[in-house]
């Protein structure tokens, strides 16, 4: 069973493996100073475990809905191989409680759940998953032979006098696995009284402690500091990878960030929310009925089976919408019958053994206080509905996450059942925008997402009529000021936006359009000062609305690039990507690589390394205490072909057959042990290594096969260059994927052609260059490219792929792309993208330009340089 990740999850996966191959070498800390960190926006220096400086120690960070556990299986295998160097890792899986522990553990343990395939087919089966409870299963032979997974709280773990612990207590049953370790060992925990005071205990953490851990953290923000640093020191973690949607800032190293940007265009989740507010509870329960059924009929028109799901919040005991209250409304006012209606609190658990995905279950209506909080997951969920006086942030946004998941992980036909919906009575949900805003902070999303991801509504069905736009004009912000506010100095333009009226003693200002901040910050300023958050918030969210709104490609604009193609010898287009410039540089794995000292050697006592290959200089393996019990260079059993299929299984390649690789490995692994003299024992225990030396040198014969194809192609008297509107790339309301978005200050872009402008800051040379994009007059409409992103335009460079910084429709309809480069560039890479630049815009006749803008070039500032390519 193969499970397909999305393309944001590659990413993510990717950019871990990269970080442990360079820490492996680097080491932690200059592996994290130095290595790219996608999506990452307040980058600081690594900030080590105390104590234990040289391990790894990173934060991945992945919204609400972002598939964080499954991201942590594929991680196993990744880690076991770029950096633990284990063929079966021991993992210490932590998990913030007792409830996600069961849940986690059985996504684990269940044949066809996506978290257990990948494990098993990472280690071919070989998987032993226990709960921290059971760990006195384990035998001496299961770690040689499998991967074994422990899942635990901190809690279980976290505690200063370890005695009475059972994770730290001394167990008869684990004396196997210490019948081979000296008294003398440094590290292990010892008994303190009794009649084997003094003596090594047979304890969990003393076995975790030998073997070294790989240790995965999931909701890392769940857990403090103080003694989690301790925990990890105790049981001799090798590598800690925290998951998380909010990472602690203060102590964290964020890896890899992904938005909600990126999941809402990976048809992850449902946006935006559509909020509406009732004067009453019962109204808001009466028009989550509506609204659910209105979308169930619109459901029974897509392909896939879809049965949307009203998740009510009810109060706590002894308050006045109790559950009981609640249910009796449902049955008695609004009809719904009891077999439509499950109750889930902490007495109540009427969802256990009910498939809500089953098209012949009849729940349509869920009743929660809190029972929901950890770990509930149906994405039939739509309609959110809370009628409770109190509710904790936690709470919310818990059960908010609960309807932000999207059936099947896919986009579906209707507009309306992209999003996700919130009603709400203003007497139990004061200020309900900055609430929710505040919530989706929480769950991951940068305040601009947020901004963009809630769209409040009037009451009545916030669904569209057939015929109708995505996007609806939002209903005027309506704020109370103490005072009139001056408007005088404000533009023309925002004054037409504000509308001041007098309402017995207040003055209420009504904003029905676009206004400056400036303008923002006069209303909110006027507000009284307990309420200015929801004012901000209130304006925030109905600006981003009416961006929306506004944005070239809701309003039906096309943007299209025709792409650089290769005309082949049957005449037929295709773009040059793939095997192309491979199969015209002759690419093709010969021979066996002749390894000098320098690229790899080992020292014969077994215990030490030392290997140079591109990404550093490695002299010294670090291992654990039970692999120095084990590291004579005595026979292995194993033969040459034997290592070369265990390393061709590791390093194999799409463009190479088995075959050939298979025979490349052999004949190397003959070399090194014939010519070079490497005792073969040596070059088993070495494989790992061995592994990622082979696979440098296949990567840089593919480079230098690449670089030689990259110019015949293109760059020949005869190459058959064309840019053609046969290959086009389209940009599409979908297919705009930032990691982070411009924060919206202190310019308000209006030509980009989607809402928000993605992966640019707020200030410095790029921000300028935008802005003068942006009014220049023969500009209609123009994108912040995004890099290495699948949706993005792109050029072919020697190495990989060029993504221009900008790119641009002119009001006579030619394409412009423009590259800025600062002060700090490298001359190379620099002319190489001019170079495919220029012969695009050559071949693009009199329909494309291209511009590499400098600050200052040929006496022209960034400026003159644009009016001077536009022409």
């Amino acid at each position: 069973m193969t499970i397909q990740l999305k393309s944001y999850q590659v990413k993510t996966l990717e950019t871990l493996k990269a970080y442990l191959k360079a820490a492996r070498f680097q080491g932690a800390a200059a592996a994290y100073d130095a290595i790219e960190k996608p999506g990452v926006v307040n980058i600081h220096p690594y900030r080590p475990l105390p104590d234990i400086e040289a391990v790894p120690f990173v934060c991945l960070r992945l919204p609400t809905g972002g598939g964080k556990t499954l991201l942590a299986a594929h991680t196993v295998r990744i880690a076991a191989e770029t950096y633990l160097e284990q063929d079966y890792p021991l993992v210490l899986w932590l998990v913030p409680s007792n409830t996600i522990r069961q849940q986690t553990l059985e996504t684990l343990k269940t044949p066809g759940n996506a978290n257990y395939e990948v494990l098993h087919a990472a280690f071919d089966g070989k998987v032993m998953v226990l709960d921290i409870g059971d760990f006195n299963q384990i035998r001496p032979h299961d770690l040689e032979s499998r991967a074994i997974i422990i899942l635990g709280t901190m809690q279980t773990l976290r505690v200063e006098n370890t005695e009475g612990r059972k994770v730290y207590a001394h167990n008869e049953d684990l004396e196997p696995h210490f019948s081979k370790i000296p008294t003398h060992a440094e590290g292990l925990e010892r008994s303190e009284e009794g009649d084997r005071k003094g003596k090594i205990k047979f304890s969990l953490a003393n076995l975790m402690h030998l073997h070294r851990p790989l240790v995965i953290v999931d909701e890392a923000q769940n857990f403090g500091t103080g003694l989690s640093s301790e925990v990890k020191k105790r049981v001799n973690t090798a590598c800690v990878i925290e998951f998380t949607a909010t990472p602690d800032e203060r102590r964290s190293n964020v890896l890899h960030r992904v938005s909600a940007t990126e999941l809402k265009a990976e048809e992850m989740i449902k946006l935006p929310i559509m909020l509406t507010e009732h004067p009453m509870w019962e109204a808001a329960v009466h028009d989550s009925i509506r609204t659910r059924q209105r979308l169930e009929d619109l459901a029974r028109k897509e392909a896939q089976y879809i049965r949307p799901i009203v998740l009510f919040q009810a109060e706590n005991r002894n308050q006045d919408v109790t559950w009981q209250v609640l249910k009796d409304h449902l049955v008695s006012v609004e009809n719904i019958p009891e077999t439509k209606i499950a109750v889930v609190t902490g007495d109540q658990r009427e969802l256990d053994g009910i498939n809500l995905f089953d098209p012949h279950c009849s729940i349509d209506f869920v009743i929660t206080v809190q029972a929901l909080k950890e770990g509930w997951d149906c994405s039939f969920a739509y309609v959110f509905c809370s009628v409770a006086n109190v509710h904790s942030a936690k709470d919310v946004e818990q059960i908010l996450g609960r309807v932000l998941r999207m059936p099947y992980a896919r986009r579906r036909g209707n507009e309306d059942l992209n999003r996700a919906y919130a009603h709400v009575s203003s007497t139990s949900w004061p200020q309900s925008v900055k609430l929710l805003h505040d919530r989706l902070v929480d769950m991951g999303f940068e305040k601009e997402e947020a901004d963009m991801s809630l769209q409040a509504c009037q009451p009545g069905l916030p669904l569209l009529d057939a015929g109708e736009t995505a996007y609806r004009q939002p209903d005027p912000v309506v704020l109370e000021l103490a005072e009139k506010p001056d408007l005088s100095p404000l533009s023309e333009k925002d004054r037409a936006a504000i509308v001041i009226e007098k309402s017995g003693r207040a003055v209420i200002a009504k904003i029905t359009g676009l206004i400056s901040a400036e303008a923002q910050a006069a209303l909110v300023t006027k507000v009284e000062p307990e309420n200015r958050g929801y004012a901000t918030i209130a304006l925030q969210t109905h600006q981003a609305t009416l961006e929306r709104i506004l944005a070239p490609i809701n309003k039906g604009e096309k943007f299209v690039i025709p792409h650089l193609c290769l005309r082949g010898v049957n005449g037929q287009l295709a773009l040059p990507e793939g095997d192309i410039f491979l199969d015209a540089g002759q690419w093709a794995l010969t021979g066996p690589v002749r390894l000098s000292d320098t690229e790899f050697s080992l020292h014969e006592d077994g215990k030490t390394f030392e290997i140079d290959i591109e990404d550093g200089h490695l002299h010294e393996r670090f291992v654990s205490t039970a692999e120095q019990m084990n590291l004579d260079l005595v026979d292995t059993g194993w033969t040459d072909l034997q290592l070369a299929r265990y390393l061709d299984k590791k390093l194999r390649q799409p463009d190479i057959s088995q075959s050939v690789l298979l025979e490349f490995i052999r004949r190397t692994v003959v070399y090194l042990v014939a010519e070079r003299h490497i005792p073969f024992p040596a070059l088993v225990r070495g494989r790992f290594l061995l592994q990622k030396v082979l696979d440098s040198k296949i990567r840089k014969l593919r480079a230098e096969a690449r670089r030689r194809g990259y110019q015949s192609s293109l760059f020949a008297d005869n190459a058959p260059v064309e840019v053609s509107f046969e290959y086009v790339l389209s940009f599409g309301p979908y297919d705009y994927e930032p990691r982070w978005l411009y924060p919206g200050w202190p310019y308000r872009f209006s030509k980009h052609f989607y809402p928000q402008v993605g992966e640019l800051k707020n200030s410095g040379e790029e921000f300028e260059c935008a802005k003068l994009l942006d009014i220049h007059p023969k500009v209609k409409y123009w994108l912040r490219n995004i890099e290495r992103s699948p949706r993005s335009f792109r050029l072919p460079t020697s190495t990989d792929y060029f993504y221009p910084d900008f790119v641009a429709v002119l009001t006579d309809g030619r394409i412009m792309i423009v590259e800025y480069k600062g002060a700090l560039h490298d001359p190379m890479d620099v002319a190489e993208k001019e170079s495919i630049g220029k012969l695009w815009e050559a071949k693009s006749g009199a329909k494309g330009l291209f511009l590499m803008a400098w600050d200052e070039h040929e006496g022209c500032n960034t400026a003159q340089q644009i009016d001077k390519t536009i022409g």
